[in-house]
């Protein structure tokens, strides 16, 4: 599948801007700066990007705990995330939703949750309104290796089916669900393969290859706006930090860390644009440089801006 240079470069872009963001409320949270629960996703930028890539503005993605990346690469801005992150009136929730639940409708991004697949039941209703008002918009619907597990999976992967929503499942598997291994919870080698007890493709993909990501998401994303339904693609990869911000990370082995940090997505996919003469090191240097700049200003941005007044806890709360 051909990309065009500037896609290709903006991919670079966004990976290195999930991956500086991220980096940066490690630190802040650590500080004490951010409150409740974050759950990184550095590591994991290539699926996100790839995926994020295939899209339309109009298109709907829907989240998980593990969401920042996922906002960012549908065009999120960051200085609102991290406004959010820090519960402060100009974030995208109004500081009310924080690290778990940030949403942009604007961008079809229908918000993240805390609740182990409870995404996916949102996305096939995304699916099926636009199969309903007769679009050809497409819903991707990210979450990980443990969702697989839950009735929420194996019942919305079934309906999206037999309706042939316009849906592409993409499961992010890190191969821990919190501290559980998946080589524990499921008895077989790549989970893509239970798309075929559903009746619909399934592929299993090099989750830190974001060009491998790419063209499987694309294809699903091809066919599911030519009517034809719902793909599932497992993206394995691996998280750089623990389940959670404060997770001593005890479970895992130091060679298993070792081995992580080795298949590092960014490092590798700027040696293959070099390698292609898409970018020399020195404009890789540079977008380096401009993200880093951009994410101080997003929390600069996030230090300065107001907290809610105390008179607006109970506006846009419908629970």
């Amino acid at each position: 599948m051909a990309i065009e240079k500037e896609k290709l470069i903006n991919m670079y872009r966004g990976m290195l801007r999930i991956r500086v963001f991220e980096d940066r409320v490690y630190k802040e949270f650590a500080a004490g700066k951010i409150g409740g629960f974050v759950h990184l996703y550095a590591g994991e930028e290539a699926i996100a990007t790839g995926a994020c890539a295939t899209l339309r503005t109009d298109d709907y993605i829907t989240s998980t705990h593990r969401g920042h990346g996922h906002v960012i690469a549908k065009g999120g801005k960051t200085d609102r995330m991290m406004a959010e992150l820090y519960g402060k009136k100009t974030g995208y929730n109004k500081g009310k939703g924080g690290s778990m639940h940030i949403a942009d409708p604007d961008i079809g991004v229908l918000g993240a949750s805390g609740i182990v697949a409870a995404a996916i039941p949102i996305a096939g209703g995304a699916a099926l309104s636009a199969k309903m008002r007769g679009t050809d918009q497409v819903a991707v619907c990210f979450f990980g290796d443990g969702a697989c597990n839950t009735s929420r999976f194996h019942e919305g992967v079934n309906l999206a089916s037999i309706w042939k929503l316009p849906i592409i499942y993409v499961i992010e598997n890190n191969m821990y669900a919190e501290m559980t291994p998946i080589s524990y919870a499921a008895n077989i080698p790549n989970l893509a393969d239970r798309a075929a007890a559903y009746g619909i493709p399934g592929k299993t993909v090099d989750g830190n290859d974001v060009l491998a990501v790419y063209e499987a998401v694309g294809e699903a994303v091809a066919r599911a706006r030519k009517g034809e339904g719902p793909t599932l693609v497992e993206c394995k990869t691996c998280r750089r930090y623990g389940h959670y911000e404060g997770d001593t990370d005890t479970y895992r082995t130091e060679q298993e860390r070792r081995e992580c940090h080795k298949r590092d997505p960014i490092p590798r996919f700027r040696k293959k644009l070099v390698e292609m003469g898409v970018l020399t090191e020195k404009e890789a240097d540079k977008i380096e440089q401009e993200i880093n700049e951009e994410i101080e200003e997003a929390a600069k941005f996030a230090e300065e801006s107001p907290l809610p007044a105390p008179e607006e806890t109970l506006e846009d709360v419908y629970a």
